[in-house]
């Protein structure tokens, strides 16, 4: 069994911390997505979606999709839960992963893919001006996350989980896209500062 990843990239970065939190070590086959290696005929017959991580079983089966994977190990090693452990702490723990992965993380994505001249030649066709449209949208994402952790120690309550793991990844995201954590988000800057001194962050 083997994880395929670009490692710099932030989803591989996710599933690496995951795996860190659950005390799972995994084998890493690294690819360049940037230099094209993602778009090679071997590659696609893994992920016809061309993306990285891939999760290589030892029978040869694959599951591509970060949550996906992540969820595959959360079967095989409940403990610690990561997401959720009851009823209402799975759905709040979904809840906030999609929020994050759907709005801040796919918001700073666009930003970045289409106005760093470095990803034009994988963004095609590269507009500028949809990346100036999602600055604003991840400014309201941020305070969106500063007013729940005004009341929470973390995104799903009282206890880590996968949103927060993809909180963190997306707020790191936020330097290569030359955007930043506003200052006034004082429970957000509070909270990344947090989990950042997590041992998994450096996975």
């Amino acid at each position: 069994m083997h994880i395929v990843e670009t490692k710099r990239a932030p989803n591989p970065r996710r599933v690496r911390i995951f795996l860190a939190e659950k005390g799972i070590d995994v084998a890493f086959r690294e690819l360049d997505l940037m230099a094209g290696d993602l778009k090679t005929g071997d590659f696609s017959q893994l992920n016809p979606w061309q993306r990285v991580p891939v999760l290589v079983l030892d029978n040869g089966q694959t599951l591509c999709e970060t949550v996906a994977i992540c969820r595959y190990f959360e079967e095989l090693s409940p403990e610690p839960s990561l997401f959720g452990r009851d009823a209402f702490e799975k759905a709040t723990v979904e809840m906030w992963q999609r929020r994050v992965e759907l709005n801040l993380f796919n918001h700073i994505t666009q930003v970045f893919r289409h106005l760093n001249p470095k990803m034009a030649h994988l963004e095609m066709p590269q507009i500028a001006a949809w990346g100036e449209v999602n600055k604003p949208k991840v400014d309201d994402d941020l305070f969106a996350l500063d007013t729940r952790l005004a009341d929470n120690r973390f995104l799903a309550g009282e206890y880590f989980s996968i949103a927060d793991i993809t909180a963190l990844v997306a707020v790191d995201f936020l330097k290569p896209a030359k955007l930043g954590v506003p200052e006034s988000a004082t429970h957000l800057r509070r909270w990344h500062h947090e989990v950042a001194q997590r041992p998994s962050a450096s996975a």
